[in-house]
């Protein structure tokens, strides 16, 4: 009669094992599924309350933050972004044809000369370089202006007066005095900024006081004439930051606050497409103009086309082409200047410029740069090709007198 009541006890000890090991199973199988559930909690040694061991952060919260990195660097630089108006009083002449004597018999002399003066404003964007009132800004935002007024974040304003214009390079310096104790914009490098980086641009566009847009760097090194300002002697950092009117000589800055370029210009055609002056050529043609109040730019007088063998060849097989191109990489000599060092060197149009001081010369962007790092008055050692021969030309340079 004892066995049976011992099986059965020994089914229902049985039960509760299994029960107990499945739960164990269970629970180690969930550890192994959530381990971040799992980790131990932080332990703090008895006694040492001085140091206390925090959780690990979720990603998500890391990243969300109470303020972004583009809160930190405008509010770096943002007190140092001024706004930029200007007025510029024009009169216009007559047409030349009103004073002619038939003109005047039905009108008379009392005939007004010139149309009423007429005043033009305009609005840009700078950022102050020290304390004691320098203000960068775009040749083109103060050019030829009568009257310039700077207004500070903080809403005074102050006459401001142009120390040098740069028109080759679109810069250009204006000082106010508002003391010595202003916000000064921290400069970065631009020799140090990659594709992909953060592009922060800051400035008043449209009248838009102290607006803040944000992109990345597109591309480094876009020249002027891909640009299509083929007057001037920049390579741009390239952005998709929103630039409109009114950001011109606004700061570009990067993901730590610090200014990298200039902005300066937008291409009407396109979106999402603007272009500033690197920060490392700023510096330098500000501080030439706060000396000297101009730059002076060395040039040889030459208009010119890049030149690949592929070019030359689709000339050559026209039969109406005016002239056969050697199919070699270089720069083909459009026209030459009348009176500047190419002409007096005997640089002929047609020529194609293949070297310089012994470096091999294959766009024309090339050539500017090496003619804008020569000295005023450097002999340049040019070889050219002119149908089959080879010309060996020495071009002193001159001082470009004007940018158009």
């Amino acid at each position: 009669m004892r066995f049976p009541k011992l099986s059965r006890s020994l089914r229902q000890l049985s039960s509760h094992v299994l029960a107990i090991a499945l739960g164990v199973v269970l629970t180690v199988s969930s550890l192994q599924v959530l381990p971040s559930q799992a980790e131990p909690a932080p332990t703090v040694t008895a006694g040492d309350t001085s140091k206390v061991i925090a959780q690990r952060q979720s990603p998500g919260t890391a990243v969300i933050g109470s303020t972004s990195f583009v809160t930190a660097a405008v509010n770096r630089v943002g007190t140092a972004v001024v706004r930029i108006d200007t007025e510029r009083t024009i009169t216009r002449r007559l047409d030349p044809s009103f004073d002619d004597p038939f003109f005047r018999r039905f009108f008379g002399d009392g005939f007004p000369q010139q149309m009423p003066s007429e005043q033009l404003r305009g609005l840009g964007s700078g950022f102050i370089l020290d304390k004691s009132g320098l203000v960068l800004t775009n040749a083109h935002v103060v050019d030829k202006a009568d009257k310039v007024t700077v207004r500070l974040k903080d809403g005074r304003t102050f006459e401001g007066k142009v120390q040098g214009i740069d028109e080759v390079t679109d810069l250009a310096v204006v000082k106010i005095n508002a003391g010595n104790d202003l916000p000064v914009a921290p400069l970065g490098s631009s020799s140090n900024v990659q594709v992909g980086d953060w592009a922060i641009a800051v400035g008043n566009p449209l009248g838009f006081d102290n607006t803040v847009t944000l992109g990345i760097i597109s591309t480094l090194k876009r020249s002027s004439a891909q640009v299509g300002i083929s007057d001037k002697r920049l390579d741009f950092i390239q952005t998709d930051a929103a630039i409109n009117p009114g950001n011109s000589g606004g700061p570009l800055l990067n993901g730590q606050g610090e200014v990298i370029g200039i902005n300066t210009a937008i291409r009407p055609d396109a979106m999402g497409i603007g272009f500033a002056i690197p920060i490392d050529k700023a510096k330098a043609i500000a501080a030439q103009l706060q000396r000297d109040g101009k730059v002076a730019h060395p040039y040889l007088g030459v208009q010119m086309l890049t030149l690949t063998p592929d070019l030359a060849k689709q000339n050559n097989i026209d039969p109406n082409s005016p002239i056969q191109i050697p199919e070699v990489n270089g720069v083909f000599v459009m026209r030459v200047v009348p009176n500047s060092p190419a002409a007096s060197a005997g640089i002929r149009r047609g020529d194609v410029i293949v070297l310089v001081d012994g470096k091999a010369i294959t766009s024309a962007e090339q050539l500017q740069n090496v003619v804008e790092d020569s000295r005023l008055g450097q002999v340049l050692q040019v070889k050219v090709q002119r149908g089959n021969q080879t010309q060996q030309l020495s071009v002193r340079t001159a001082e470009l007198q004007n940018a158009s």
